[in-house]
């Protein structure tokens, strides 16, 4: 059996190994990892929880100990590309504890603190660079940053930055990339845009590198379907966590409102639970997380933004209160358990109207999940009824894949803007009323005015990393 000390990776490295009780590399590392340090491009196909994360950062950091040199200012020699902040920290985390006795430098650029802190830690030139697509382009044309010295350029998890409409920001980074350069491309699944992809970004014959099948599940893991009403999916998801063996449990719904809605839910019958989404401020996700690994809540609800962004040990289950709109999430989903060699259980629930997304999930997986039908079950009749509401607003009608009305079939909408004013209402400009007091009904304007964008906002998708939130504040992490 191949041990690390047969790669021949640089003493430090090894050290380091020894220090996180590694000494068997994965599959993936040990196809990979002698390639890259060799200096081939590398495409990987694997899984989320297959160590792909060690088999690009190992290789790497050796080649950065046998050229010893200072990164150039205000540019890095390493670029790892990753689509969400939570993954972005756990990239920048394994490079930290590889490279502990080698005196590198690692940054981290994402979401959630202010500019100064990044232009900080960017300008005297950064060993090892993870960013998220959005935030690097704004570096990039404030000029606090540039890509020319960048030896290595890694894409990690291409196929969810496809997801997340991130491949034209991919696109127009990799412009700014020197042309000499050793790039290393992984994805889990490989649809046509990613294939299209590598072939722009990749040397002639890269090293490939696929440890499962595209979109296929770790074998690891007990799944299961149940079929129940959607009105009593939230007594279903209590009954499963009256089972002890439920002990860190990761809850995935399609909104951030439902997320939110769940954990309360959960709350209510006395599970704590915490909920994780682009919403979320930086300081909330962090805190979640760190609450969820100390085993201080038993259930972490997500959106799939933290899909392929956690990685902890020792997830006993993962529940999809909801099926994903696309099928290759749910076996990114159900990656978060079953992690580090252990075992782990995924629990799905299908109402009626989500069977259509079952069976994209199963021709995608090449699988036939076992199912259990909880419809019309009267214990779950009766403990929905004796359950108090959830406070906050119900989640909005997903529409997504529902035929749309053509064009000249919907109502026509009064134009707010040049509506004829109602008897008390001010102008645009009109002097404000005198007397301080609130203004009454009548005064104001019908459907609550126009309000234009605000300025200094961008879109969530285009300017940061980890869905929402991004675009508004964001932060760096750094050991420098």
């Amino acid at each position: 059996m191949t041990q690390f000390t047969d790669l021949g990776l640089a003493k430090p490295l090894l050290k380091a190994l020894a220090d996180e009780g590694y000494t068997t590399p994965t599959p993936i590392q040990a196809q990979a990892i002698p390639g890259v340090m060799a200096g081939r491009d590398l495409l990987g196909i694997a899984q989320t929880g297959t160590g792909k994360t060690a088999a690009f950062a190992l290789p790497i950091l050796h080649r950065l100990a046998e050229n010893r040199k200072p990164a150039p200012q205000k540019s890095a020699r390493v670029l790892v590309l990753s689509p969400t902040r939570e993954l972005a920290t756990q990239i920048g985390e394994s490079f930290k504890a590889y490279g502990r006795h080698m005196g590198l430098s690692v940054a981290v650029v994402f979401g959630g603190v202010k500019y100064g802190a990044q232009m900080k830690a960017l300008a005297p030139g950064i060993d090892v660079l993870v960013a998220t697509p959005g935030r690097l382009i704004d570096h990039i044309q404030e000029k606090t940053i540039s890509l020319h010295g960048v030896e290595t350029f890694v894409l990690d998890e291409a196929d969810q930055m496809l997801d997340m409409g991130f491949i034209v920001p991919i696109r127009r980074l990799v412009k700014f990339l020197p042309k000499q350069r050793q790039n290393l491309f992984f994805s889990a699944t490989m649809p046509s845009e990613i294939e299209k992809l590598t072939t722009e970004i990749l040397n002639p014959n890269p090293l490939k590198v696929s440890v499962t099948p595209s979109a296929t599940t770790v074998e690891r893991i007990n799944q299961r379907v149940l079929f129940v009403e959607q009105q009593r999916k939230r007594a279903l998801l209590a009954e499963l966590f009256d089972d002890a063996g439920f002990k860190r449990v990761i809850v995935f719904t399609r909104t951030k409102r439902g997320a939110d809605r769940v954990a309360r839910g959960l709350e209510q019958v006395g599970v704590e639970a915490a909920s994780i989404h682009g919403d979320k401020s930086q300081g909330q996700r962090e805190r979640a997380l760190a609450d969820f690994k100390a085993g201080k809540v038993r259930a972490l609800v997500a959106t799939d933004i933290a899909a392929r962004g956690i990685d902890i040990d020792a997830v006993s289950h993962v529940v999809q209160y909801e099926l994903p709109n696309v099928p290759e999430a749910y076996v990114h989903r159900i990656g978060r358990t079953a992690r580090a060699g252990a075992d782990g259980s995924a629990v799905a629930f299908c109402a009626d109207d989500e069977r259509n997304l079952l069976k994209d999930i199963e021709k995608v997986t090449r699988q036939r999940i076992p199912s259990f039908d909880r419809r019309n079950d009267k214990q779950l009749g009766a403990a929905i009824a004796a359950m108090p509401e959830v406070a906050g607003k119900p989640d909005r009608e997903d529409t997504r894949g529902q035929a749309q009305p053509h064009r000249g079939q919907h109502q026509q909408k009064r134009n707010r803007n040049h509506a004829a004013p109602k008897p008390g209402h001010r102008h645009e400009g009109a002097p404000a009323r005198s007397g301080g007091g609130e203004r009454s009904a009548q005064a104001k304007p019908a459907g609550g005015g126009f309000k234009g964008p605000s300025r200094g906002r961008s879109t969530g998708a285009a300017r940061g990393g980890g869905g929402g939130g991004g675009g508004r504040r964001e932060g760096v992490w750094s050991n420098h």
